[in-house]
């Protein structure tokens, strides 16, 4: 989803619509809803046993979960402008249930106390990050490269560590990065919460679909930022 900087200055007209204020809580709102549904899926899961089959008795149905969560949110992404709203809310709402399965996987590894400790953690340097991002007067849109380039960073990493293993020696400062470009990611994406409301002044049905991307990227923001932040200070099973 893209929009025109040029633009931004144009004010929001329609009739009866949302104030700012109250279209950044929606998305926050989304965003929220999609996090209670994937802490739920995978508390399930955990307290079921099924992470445990899952992930052990039956290992392919993890490339089959990671096939789906990568599916929506490359179609989310892609055509999200061309899908009616209710099939955007239904595709991020099947996407929580689905990565919470993912976060189940840390259950099995991490006691619950120091998996709900880092979560209260982490909603704090969230929920700070994203005020920042929200009342800051600074354009943040010029540290988009910076940090699209440490994600990358990140991914290519991620990939080589796959097949040399020695460099796990290198995860802890790696996920200090991590959490840095999180941190960044969450003020940058709720700024441009801000700048989709402007640009898609006048259409309702756009605006609502943005709001759905936004707390897509939102979410992704917050669990990113969990786990790198449960790697550092969880406190695993023995």
């Amino acid at each position: 989803m893209s929009f025109d900087p040029h633009e931004l200055d144009r004010s929001y007209a329609r009739g009866g619509g949302d104030t700012l204020g109250q279209y950044v809580g929606k998305t926050f709102l989304w965003m929220m809803v999609g996090l209670l549904i994937t802490f739920g899926v995978s508390i399930l899961a955990w307290s079921t046993g099924l992470a445990w089959r899952l992930y052990v008795s039956a290992p392919g149905v993890q490339l089959v979960l990671l096939v789906g969560i990568l599916v929506i949110s490359i179609t989310l992404s892609a055509r999200i402008e061309r899908m009616a709203v209710g099939t955007a809310v239904t595709l991020f709402l099947v996407y929580s249930a689905l990565f919470g399965f993912t976060v189940s996987l840390y259950l099995l590894l991490f006691e619950l106390p120091s998996v709900m400790l880092v979560f209260l953690l982490t909603a704090v340097y969230f929920g700070a990050l994203a005020a920042y991002g929200f009342f800051t007067k600074a354009d943040l849109s010029r540290i988009g490269p910076i940090l699209f380039a440490g994600l990358l960073f990140l991914i290519i990493f991620a990939v080589i560590s796959l097949f040399i293993p020695g460099l796990t020696y290198l995860d802890r400062v790696v996920s200090f990065v991590a959490i840095a470009i999180f941190l960044g990611y969450t003020a940058y994406d709720t700024q441009k919460i801000k700048a989709y409301y402007h640009y898609y002044a006048g259409n309702p049905d756009l605006l609502a679909k943005a709001s759905i991307f936004s707390a897509l990227q939102l979410y992704l923001d917050f669990l990113n930022l969990f786990v790198r932040l449960l790697s550092i200070l969880g406190k695993r099973r023995s």
